[in-house]
């Protein structure tokens, strides 16, 4: 066996492989066999978080962490710091703070707060190597789950720990399980939810990339406590790589006896395949999930029967999300009481969040449970990029609401979000500046809900599309105040009769923008004026004539000819010509055109 002096840790999710993160594996291992190099290994990983600095190259044990690095740049590491023993300082992250550089992400503002269960192997392992989460404990939990505890015990253990469906509903993990225990049936099913279908939310994804034997493992546990012998991954197709490392992790499991029959001697059988999905939003709503896998149109159901007691082919099924299966096995390798002291009274543990939009640190995070906003946005996230000023941070995806800067000490927690006026939902975190429209962004949220929608029930096919109409007059400049009061009524009454979540909470960034931000709205219809300078139709660039030189530059540049005026004398824009581009804008050296 190959004892290695260093170990080279390259983040291959998907973020950090279309930045080259493939190529800058195989340089090394290029650059190292051509050096005659032997004792350093290099291990392509899944995703480290910090995505706003990749690609992440890691060297352990020295634990020195590179960002933004580049193919070019891997001689020089190999050079420096495996033969000479010295730091590329250049590629180490710099604190924006300190403006020194960092090597050990331990120090860094990213990392500080952070506590990483879900993620736990993610950025430390080889996805595609079970021998690696082995060695990390994996499978442990099984084997203790399987040889020293009932399936009672078992389903006991989990509901003593508190751990909630991180999918969204917060249901908790353990009274759902005993639902799925109870039911008497001669096949039940275990479901994984890998449908992740925010925009900007990739936690799932980079789980399945990072760890997908945490899943395999928490499905097996499932399987035993409830009774089934058969598990489903339902995942949308539209993640190869994700696909790809799951399968690999199940066929490796099959050969090493964790899934078939006769599992770690016992005489536990259980299984699991993928099934995939389209990219429907809707079917992250179980029902509709579990419709897809039928081959029927992915459209909800109403409840009850729950899946627990009628599923996946009339069979009683469970589902849980891939966040929820990858805390499972750390709940009974560390006990239900370790876990329940994380987080706060009712929401325990930890949650991922996918970090973006104007903030400084753009990545994957895991927090405990009670951690506020302003620690998320700007010790986590480093604050808003450009130094701008924060405005808000939208919770839940296009399902949540819009937070301000009144609400940046609510604790990110299922009771406190929803007191805010906001969900929790998957993890997705949007964070806004002072350039966003609110009115725009609301608009934004319900055209992906309007496309998204199934169609079957009424309030969420004809009432979101009938908001989003009026969205548009607005932000067109052609709304009046009635609109405005037709829009919050229309909302409360979908919010109230819709089938299924999707319709249910589709309005809730129009419900959350209007209480939070009506003077944008009243600015749009009764001033015409967008006051983020967001809205084309109610823009202007306007040529100040004292300030401007005549250089002929904007007109030069102008796509549609609408600036006008000789050499050296101020220039004027047709504004029925302009079509509100901006270039003129840019283009401009002096400060004489502005937005308004």
């Amino acid at each position: 066996m190959t004892h290695y002096r260093f170990h080279i840790l390259c983040c291959g999710g998907t973020g950090c492989k279309a930045s080259n993160s493939a190529g800058i594996v195989r340089k090394f291992e290029a650059v190292l066999k051509e050096k005659n190099i032997n004792d350093v290994q290099v291990i392509t990983t899944g995703c480290f978080g910090f995505c706003e600095k990749g690609p992440i190259v890691k060297i352990l044990p020295d634990n020195t962490f590179y960002v933004q690095v580049k193919e070019d740049d891997v001689e020089n590491i190999v050079n420096e710091h495996i033969i000479k023993g010295r730091k590329v300082e250049r590629l180490l992250y710099t604190d924006p703070k300190s403006e020194g550089h960092v090597s050990d992400s331990k120090h860094m503002g990213f990392y500080k707060k952070q506590m990483r269960i879900a993620l736990r192997n993610c950025g430390f392992i080889n996805p595609e190597d079970i021998r690696e989460y082995i060695a990390r404990e994996g499978y442990a939990a099984l084997g203790k789950v399987l040889t020293e505890m009932t399936p009672e015990q078992a389903i006991d253990e989990m509901t003593k720990s508190g751990l909630r469906g991180r999918g969204g509903a917060g249901f908790p993990t353990g009274l759902k399980w005993g639902f799925a225990r109870k039911s008497v049936a001669d096949q039940k099913y275990v479901v994984c939810n890998a449908d992740e279908g925010d925009p900007g939310a990739f936690m799932d994804r980079s789980i399945l990339e990072g760890d997908p034997h945490s899943v395999i493992e928490a499905m097996a546990i499932c399987g035993y406590c409830i009774g089934a012998t058969k598990g489903l991954v339902y995942i949308r197709a539209e993640y190869p790589l994700a696909i790809r490392r799951l399968q690999i992790a199940i066929d490796q499991a099959r050969e090493y006896g964790l899934l078939g029959k006769g599992i770690l001697g016992t005489d536990f059988e259980f299984d699991i395949e993928l099934r995939y999905g389209a990219g429907a939003f809707v079917c992250g709503e179980e029902t509709a999930l579990i419709h897809s896998m039928e081959g029927q149109r992915g459209e909800p159901t109403v409840k009850p029967p729950f899946p627990a007691v009628k599923g996946y082919l009339g069979k009683p099924s469970n589902v849980n999300n891939v966040e929820t299966f990858a805390n499972v096995p750390v709940i009974y390798l560390k006990g239900a009481d370790w876990f329940n002291k994380i987080g706060t009274e009712k929401s325990k543990g930890t949650k991922v969040f996918a970090l973006a939009g104007k903030i400084n640190n753009v990545g994957l995070i895991e927090v405990p449970m009670g951690t506020t906003l302003r620690e998320i946005i700007y010790e986590i996230g480093g604050g808003i990029k450009g130094g701008k000023k924060f405005k808000a941070v939208q919770t839940g995806g296009p399902s949540g609401g819009c937070l301000t800067e009144k609400d940046l000490d609510t604790p990110v927690d299922y009771e406190s979000l929803a007191a805010a006026k906001s969900i929790m939902g998957s993890g997705g975190m949007i964070v806004m500046d002072e350039d966003n429209c609110m009115v725009a962004i609301a608009k934004f949220y319900l055209d992906f809900t309007v496309d998204e929608s199934c169609g079957k029930c009424t309030p969420c096919r004809v009432g979101n599309k009938r908001m989003n109409e009026i969205l548009d007059k607005i932000i067109k400049g052609n709304g009046t105040m009635e609109d405005v009061e037709l829009l919050k009524n229309l909302a409360n009454v979908i919010k109230d009769t819709a089938l299924c979540g999707l319709g249910q909470t589709a309005p809730n960034p129009v419900i959350s923008t209007l209480d939070n931000f009506y003077d944008e709205y009243v600015a749009h219809v009764k001033d015409k004026k967008c006051p983020a300078g967001q809205c084309k139709d109610l823009l202007s660039y306007v040529i100040n004539p004292d300030k401007c030189m005549g250089c002929t530059a904007c007109a030069r540049k102008c796509p549609v000819a609408a600036i006008t005026g000789t050499v050296k004398q101020p220039h004027s824009i047709d504004q029925a010509k302009c079509i509100k581009c901006g270039t003129c804008l840019d283009t401009c050296k002096f400060g004489a055109i502005s937005k308004q």
